[in-house]
Formats: structure tokens, sequence, C-alpha cells
């Protein structure tokens, strides 16, 4: 069939579907795809397979996204709104008084509405050109900068600083931390420390600071050899010893606190661990990471690297056998009891969520076999699955990912609500059907071609979009119609 052929079939597919009956689908397949909801409404609609699309965004918050895969997808909720354009090339956030955007992560730009400001609300805008550019503005001297990377700049309150100033980075970089004025000229090799903490480096020859309180801390040769005593914890009573650290590569290390010991033979390969504050652990080392035995207080570590390796810590009970092989994990998230396995990290990847209290309860799981399919059951009668699925294990919490990716290669897909109404697509929706028992009803699509529909009122089958069969009529009974 030459391309203008196939044209006019599609226009004149698309013409007689607009005579059809009501009907919970309309399918002309590749110009749209309608779904309707049970009042007539159109619920849906997809066109050129997966490209352009319409629809209810299912989760908890719940939405409308409309697009056109990949390059723009819009998802409205209730008090934000998702714009993404060939995702994660550029989004935009749109929230109640304030707002984001980003290109790859890399330029960035979020603030406050300006009516919201002139209302009486704070400014604050932040934008950044990493690694170049960076500024926030808020109206107060205290945290408003313009940073210009690196010929001259101040950062304030971010990067862990409170301040972090350069000239010509990195011949002068300044910083404020805690109650201490770090100046390095340059960066990193000569440092002069003032304030809380005080001392002075030749980084890596050299270097010593004394502060805050009680510590102490010394370097020569970095990284090989250091002696630190460390503060205080404020939170410790009056008399609590210091924690030490001391070490010279790769002979010897060792670390202690109130309550701790942990030395290292032949760093990092042989040592041990013993710990009676604030819960008792015992562990030995030889040939870390490869053999380590531990046990203690709610907690144990039984690792022969990489052929098998046990722990239980906190309860997490975590097993591995021929890592990265094979991996077993469970815990208990609240009243949710947690089980996820894992065949070298995604290629099989597997979590089933139980009920604690009500254990008879059906478990609901997430299973995905890369890159052929993956399942998801809500426990509760809810399924889906979709055939193949290259990408879903490596973002199972983005939703961008989801709703801009993910259906381009949704070549198969299956779904069941909870009422037991099932619906299966191929080809992205050029063949359909959909099963409910409760309505009695089932229903075929190949693409505008051919149309069944089998419900209690008698059948109904469609050429090219013209209905045949059964209808109902204003007194709800059946009647015969062909047109």
């Amino acid at each position: 069939m030459t391309f203008a052929r196939l044209t006019a079939f599609l226009g004149i597919a698309a013409a007689a579907a607009a005579f059809r009956a009501q009907a919970d689908e309309v399918n002309v397949w590749p110009a749209y795809v309608l779904r309707e909801d049970p009042t007539g409404k159109t619920e849906s609609w997809s066109s050129l397979g997966p490209l352009l699309f319409s629809g209810p965004t299912p989760g908890p918050d719940a939405g409308h996204s409309s697009g056109f895969r990949p390059f723009y997808v819009e998802v409205v909720g209730t008090d934000t709104v998702r714009t993404d354009v060939l995702y994660p090339l550029f989004f935009y956030r749109r929230y109640a008084d304030s707002y984001k955007w980003s290109i790859l992560d890399l330029i960035n730009h979020e603030g406050v509405y300006e009516s919201v400001t002139k209302t009486g609300g704070p400014m604050d805008r932040h934008f950044d050109i990493w690694p170049v550019y960076f500024s926030h503005e808020t109206g107060d001297p205290v945290d408003t900068y313009h940073a210009l990377f690196p010929i001259i700049g101040t950062m304030k309150y971010r990067l862990g600083y409170d301040r972090l100033s350069w000239v010509l980075f990195p011949l002068y970089v300044e910083s404020f931390k805690k109650d201490t004025h770090t100046t390095s000229a340059p960066w990193p090799v000569v440092r002069v420390m003032r304030g809380a903490e005080n001392g002075f480096a030749l980084w890596p020859l050299f270097g010593s600071t004394t502060g805050p309180g009680t510590a102490r801390h010394f370097y020569c040769l970095w990284p090989l050899v250091w002696d630190n005593t460390l503060e205080v914890p404020p939170d410790k009573p009056p008399g609590t010893a210091p924690g030490t650290e001391f070490g010279v590569l790769p002979l010897y290390t060792r670390e202690t606190n109130p309550g701790y010991v942990s030395e290292n033979y032949v760093w990092p390969f042989f040592g041990y661990t013993e710990r009676t504050l604030p819960y008792r652990y015992s562990e030995k080392r030889y040939l870390w990471p490869f053999f380590v035995q531990g046990h203690g207080d709610d907690r144990l570590v039984n690792r022969w690297g990489p052929f098998f390796t046990h722990s239980n810590i906190k309860g997490t009970d975590s097993t591995w056998v021929g890592w990265p092989l094979w991996h077993h994990t469970k815990w208990v998230d609240g009243d949710i009891h947690q089980s996820k396995t894992q065949f070298f990290y995604f290629i099989y990847w597997s979590l089933v969520q139980t009920s604690v209290p009500h254990p008879s309860v059906a478990p609901a799981y997430k299973r995905h076999i890369w890159p052929i399919v993956s399942i998801w059951d809500n426990g509760a009668g809810s399924r889906q699955v979709q055939v193949p699925s290259p990408i879903e294990v490596f973002f199972p919490d983005n939703p961008e990912m989801r709703e801009t990716w993910t259906p381009l290669f949704s070549v198969y897909r299956y779904s069941r609500k909870a009422t037991g109404e099932t619906r299966s697509s191929l080809l992205w929706d050029a063949v359909t059907w959909r099963r409910s028992a409760r309505d009695g009803l089932v229903e075929f699509h190949l693409g505008p071609i051919l149309g069944m529909r089998s419900q209690p009122s008698g059948p109904r089958w469609s050429i090219l979009g013209f209905d045949f069969g059964a209808k109902l009529d204003k007194d709800g009974e059946a009647t015969r119609q062909n047109r």
C-alpha cells in the first residue's frame, strides 16, 4: 500500500468512526485511539502510537498528562505542573508559590513568584550555571551573592560552608565554617586557620591545627601519617574522654572512642573492632573486605566473599551468593514486610511486600526481567505487565522517566483492574482486546480494520469504522443495526 492510499484509508476510517454509536474505545490506529469512561466522556487518547497522548496519571498524586513523547510531556497535578522537554535535558516545575527549571542539572533556576513577593512574601531566587556562575537573591545582603568561577566570587551557605570566596581560583580561597576562618594561597597547598580552629598546613607535607575544644589534628606526608584527637560532642557528660585517630599507612591504624576501639594491621586487610557503647559489637577482619566475622546486639556479619555473605543489621537481613550474582534482602518497614531479590543487580529484580499484621493477605510485588518484561501487582486485584522493559529497573522512583520514555518501549501491555476488567495492547494499541466479566463484555480491535464487541445486549462488530449488530434503543431493548 502506497503512502497516498494509506492516508486515504485512514481518512475514510476516521470519518466512518465519527458516525459510530457510543463505545468504550474508538480505534483508528495510528491516527488515534480513544478510550471513554462509563459516562461516555473521553478518558484518554493517543495518536501515532505512543507519541501523542492525553489521559489521567495514576498514583497518589493523580493528575492529567499530555504531550508529544519524548519531546514534550506535561503533567498537571493538584498543586503542581510538571513540564519536561526531552527529559532529563530540560524540566520545569510550577508549584503553588514557587517554580524551578533546569537544563541537564547544570543550568538551574528556582525562585518564588513575583506576585508572592509583591504581596509581602519572601524574595528568594537561585540561578546557577555549573561550574561557572552561582547566584542567590533574597534582598538581604546576609545571604545574597553573585559568584563567577574561577575569576572572583563569594557563595554563602552552600557546599557545607557558611561562606566560600575565591579570587583567580586556586590562587586564593577563603572559607568560613563553624566559626573557623581558613585562607588558602594557593589552594590546597598553603592553608592558615583562625578562630575556633587554629593552625597551618603545607599540603601534602605537613599540617597541624588545634581546636575547637579538645580537638587536635596533625598529618605529614598526607595521606600516610596522621594523629588526631577529636572534639567531645556537647551532648556527652562532663569528663568524657575524647576520641582519637592514629595511622601510619599501610602498617597500622587505630580509632578509639569511649566504649569503642578499632585497629587495622597492614591496612586495610587485617583488623578488629570492639564496641560496648552505645551497643555491643565485636568484629574481626581477615583480608578485608573478603573475610569478616562480626556479632553483637541486633547485628551479625558473616562474610566469606565473594562466595557467601550474610548480615543482619537492626533487622535488615541481607544475603549474597557469588557476589555480585545473587542478592536477597528482607526487612520490615512499619507494618509492611519487604523482600527484595536480585540477580546481577538488575538482570532479575523482584520486590515483594506483605502485611505483617495480616500475613494471609495477598502480597504486592514488582518484578523486572531485564530487558524483557516488567510486572506490577498491588495484591488487591490490580496488575500490569509490559514487554519489553529496558529502563524501568534503572529508574524505579523516577516518574519523569516513566512518563516520558517507558511507553515508547511498550510493544505489549497488559492491565487488570481490581474490578476484574482486563485490557491488553499490542504494537502501541494497534491491536487491543478487553474483557469485563462483571459487565459480560468482550471487546477486540484490529486498528480501524476490524472491531468486535460482545455484551449481554448482543454482539456488535465493525469494519472500517462502520458498525453492525445489536444496539440499545431508548427503552433499553436490544435492536439490530446495519449501516
